[in-house]
């Protein structure tokens, strides 16, 4: 199996596969509603909806400096801001992300393992390296997103037994 395939293969288990670590990232957006991803169950913390549309924002710049663009990091392209959260809203955010990934997936694809091991235009680190950091990249945020899918559902069931009790 050339490295191409390898980095593939980890890209793959860490989004939509069967990750060794845990559940993939796509796995743990199932079962989230608009309401549910555009919450800040913990002070201070991105919420899913804003982790998922950082996610997307990486997998772009990755493709496009995978293709030998030069990418400027801004802070609206890192973190693109959440203009409205409705259903068809948060549908269409996680529809980016898998798009995102899709193209970026189609470049990896084509590269030899010969170009992994050159530099990215402007950057200190080779092709590899920031294939295999966008892997890092998505299971740090699928285990953020682990733990916010877990406050949720406990700040919910919280509200749903101060209501019960209230009821009472």
């Amino acid at each position: 199996m050339s490295e191409v395939r390898r980095i593939l293969d980890q890209m793959d288990r860490a989004f939509a596969g069967n990750a060794w670590h845990g559940p993939p990232l796509m796995y743990l957006l199932d079962g989230i509603s608009a309401e549910g991803a555009a919450k800040h169950p913990i002070p201070n913390v991105h919420s899913i909806w804003e982790i998922v549309n950082h996610v997307a924002a990486w997998n772009m710049i990755v493709r496009r400096r995978a293709v030998g663009e030069t990418v400027d990091v801004a802070p609206e392209l890192d973190w693109p801001p959440i203009e409205e959260t409705t259903d068809e809203d948060w549908h269409r955010a996680v529809e980016q992300l898998k798009e995102s990934r899709a193209r970026l997936r189609t470049v990896v694809e084509s590269i030899s393992d010969d170009k992994l091991f050159e530099k990215v235009l402007g950057q200190r680190y080779p092709l590899y390296g920031m294939l295999h950091g966008l892997i890092q990249h998505d299971l740090y945020h699928a285990g953020q997103i682990a733990i916010l899918k877990k406050a949720i559902v406990a700040e919910t069931n919280s509200a749903d037994a101060s209501a019960g009790a209230a009821a009472e």
